[in-house]
Formats: structure tokens, C-alpha cells, sequence
């Protein structure tokens, strides 16, 4: 069974920096695709960043410049690098894995963790 924990998230103002971390198990890591998703209250969910099994990486554009994807094979960790942090950054931000390879930002995520808030204040 995969599971995906994610932690690192906080408040902090405008212009601040946070990492999340998301700890994975139950599954051979370098075989997937995963990500980085956000929920702000009222709003969809969007995907902010993903990583393949080679290392490309994929931004939203509302981060790109900002915000550094990176994953860490031995310790089965995903990291999310956020910098320059932004009011409309608020949201919270889930952790995605799936067997499906392909690099994308779309929600076809089959595991999910379950979230950790991030708030930006002006």
C-alpha cells in the first residue's frame, strides 16, 4: 500500500520560503511519477509541480522561478521548494505519486497524501 506524508508547511509572510517533504513507502519510488497539488479554499485543485523517474521537472507557471521540485531516491523523499511566497500561494498542498510515468500537472494522480496548509500573509 502506498502512502505519501507531507509535512513542512506553515505560516509565513510575503516573500518568505518554506520546503515541504513528502515521505513515501510501499512501492519502488524511481518507478513513478509525482507531485506537488494545491487547494485554495473555494477553488479547484491545481497542480503546482512534477517530477518523472529521470529528473525532468514540470512547473505551473504561476511558480515557475519560485518554486524548486527535487526528490531524494534514498530517503524516498519528494521535497517542494518554495520561495518568494505570495498571499495567492495559500492553499494546502497535497503530495501525489502514480505508476503512470508520464510528466504532468493534471489530477490522474492515483495515491495522495493527505495535506499540509501553507499560508502566506501580507
Amino acid at each position: 500500500q502506498v502512502q505519501l506524508v507531507e509535512s513542512g508547511g506553515g505560516s509565513v509572510q510575503a516573500g518568505g520560503s518554506l520546503r515541504l517533504s513528502c515521505a513515501a513507502s510501499g512501492y519502488t519510488y524511481s518507478s513513478y511519477c509525482m507531485g506537488w497539488f494545491r487547494q485554495a479554499p473555494g477553488k479547484e485543485r491545481e497542480g503546482v509541480a512534477a517530477i518523472d523517474s529521470d529528473g525532468s521537472t514540470s512547473y505551473a507557471d504561476s511558480v515557475k522561478g519560485r518554486f524548486t521540485i527535487s526528490k531524494d531516491n534514498a530517503k524516498n523523499t519528494l521535497y517542494l521548494q518554495m520561495n518568494s511566497l505570495k498571499p495567492e500561494d495559500t492553499a494546502m498542498y497535497y503530495c501525489a505519486a502514480d505508476y503512470v510515468v508520464a510528466l504532468r500537472l493534471t489530477l490522474d494522480f492515483g495515491y495522495w497524501g493527505q495535506g499540509t496548509q501553507v499560508t502566506v500573509s501580507s
